[in-house]
């Protein structure tokens, strides 16, 4: 099942995948998305077929991962499904191209530029907080397409919340800025360092949707900290998936 937690107009959707309707079996069952993770290719590659119809997609965009800044542009070239290397943000400005984070844990962060009809989606953890991947894409949007930060709208998706975000290494881990947002000892709210990043990079607070989901404890959605709880950290991704219509 795929879920659509916000859209900000009719000319972009925005949805964010749980765990079932896939094909995947344990531990990554059922609608895994990730290539890197240990579960069957051909199992994925079903996943992504499933999406894709699911969400009238032509042309996937995705990544791998590697909790960078490096930012992706796609354009008209970009005409078939391919998994870009060693890239943590993708954007475009040509309808049709679905742009695709994989997470288990981390923020899928999109953003929207209704003015000049350019996406982005970017793979946040907290590794990518402290290198503010955030702020270096938004900055991406302004180069590359014209974008003025007041213009865009943002969404945060299902990830890890501030009830489960431990972090008893935080002394040498994060900057002092971010102690601004420890909830408790060892503990801090990443929703929240994500929306400040955003925010202090120019876009409006009212433009900032959290879903507010916390993937460490629904099951609903595949969670890296819980599988390490459970047993040896195996497990699938779900996604965050951004186009132009």
């Amino acid at each position: 099942m795929v879920t659509m937690f916000t859209s900000q107009s009719t000319a972009v959707s925005i949805h964010s995948t749980d765990r079932y309707g896939g094909v995947s079996s344990p531990p990554y069952h059922s609608f895994n998305l990730s290539c890197g993770v240990g579960d069957s290719l051909v199992s994925v590659a079903e996943n992504r077929s499933l999406l894709k119809k699911r969400l009238n997609i032509g042309i996937l965009l995705s990544a791998k991962q590697v909790h960078g800044d490096t930012v992706f542009v796609a354009d008209r070239s970009t005409n078939k499904d391919i998994e870009v290397d060693a890239c943590d943000a993708l954007m475009t400005n040509t309808a049709g191209i679905a742009l695709m984070i994989q997470q288990a844990d981390c923020q899928a962060v999109t953003l929207f530029d209704p003015v000049r009809k350019a996406v982005a989606a970017i793979h946040c953890g907290w590794k990518g907080s402290v290198i503010e991947i955030l702020a270096k894409t938004v900055e991406a949007m302004r180069i590359q397409y014209k974008s003025s930060a007041s213009d865009i709208f943002a969404t945060i998706s299902p990830s890890l919340g501030p009830c489960c975000a431990e972090f008893i290494n935080h002394a040498v881990e994060l900057p002092s800025s971010f102690l601004a947002f420890q909830v408790k000892e060892n503990y801090f709210d990443f929703w929240k360092i994500s929306a400040m990043q955003l925010i202090n990079s120019g876009l409006q607070k009212e433009k900032i949707s959290i879903s507010g989901i916390c993937t460490s404890c629904s099951n609903d959605y595949f969670s890296y900290r819980r599988a390490c709880r459970e047993g040896d950290g195996k497990t699938g991704r779900c996604a965050t998936v951004i186009v132009l219509r």
